[in-house]
């Protein structure tokens, strides 16, 4: 049986949506995302993992591109040297220094799960854990065809967990504790699932193709 991993940031920590030989499996909010890495295939997080020393990253341009209409959804993932201020302002300064572009404040809210997720690349267990973006998913969910309604509407809610349950992930409507998170975190962290299970047997694809390299040799890549 494999067993593997999608997962998406939430208010109380992340969402975990958990899979065995690609159906669902359950779902569960752990506080950090280390402790998650055991026991699965493959783990894969709607999250930035790899950071350029400079400029900007080529996944991130190619899944705006790819997104179309949606490409809002896709932020640039500035240089390394940007996440190790700790303040806005100076984060912003030194973006501008660096790709010639600033910082804007929504990007900066997620300095503190993004430098979490980088971490763990160096935890035991990090060779599982790859970045994946739940709207390039659920474009390779519905084999690339007209783009979706925005995924905070009900029609595009209705029509993602659609496209999850055609392809075997059927989200049940009671979720426990984790039913609690908003409805497209749920959605978010089971198409990460779907692209967790295409990696764990091979089959996903990456953007760019081949995926850049950070500083260390660690791939940098969207996965789907």
């Amino acid at each position: 049986m494999v067993t593997v991993l999608g997962v998406d940031a939430c208010p109380a920590g992340w969402l975990a949506v958990e899979l065995h030989d690609g159906r669902f499996a359950g779902a569960r909010i752990v506080t950090t995302l280390r402790s998650l890495l055991v026991g699965v295939a493959v783990l894969a997080v709607d999250m930035p993992l790899g950071l350029l020393e400079a400029g900007w990253r080529r996944a991130d341009t190619e899944a705006a591109a790819l997104l179309g209409r949606l490409r809002s959804s896709v932020f640039r993932v500035p240089p390394r040297a940007v996440w190790q201020e700790e303040e806005y302002d100076e984060a912003r300064r030194r973006c501008r220094d660096l790709t010639g572009s600033g910082l804007s404040r929504q990007s900066w809210g997620l300095a503190p799960k993004l430098r979490e997720a980088n971490a763990c690349l160096t935890e035991p267990g990090g060779d599982r854990l790859y970045e994946v973006h739940p709207e390039v998913s659920f474009r390779a969910l519905a084999d690339g065809t007209a783009p979706l309604p925005r995924k905070k509407s009900w029609a595009g809610q209705m029509a993602r967990r659609s496209l999850l349950a055609t392809a075997g992930i059927v989200l049940p409507d009671d979720l426990g504790d984790a039913g609690r998170t908003p409805p497209d975190d749920v959605l978010d962290a089971a198409a990460a699932a779907w692209s967790a299970h295409r990696i764990a047997r091979g089959r996903a694809r990456s953007l760019p193709d081949p995926p850049e390299h950070d500083a260390d040799g660690r791939p940098i890549a969207i996965w789907y």
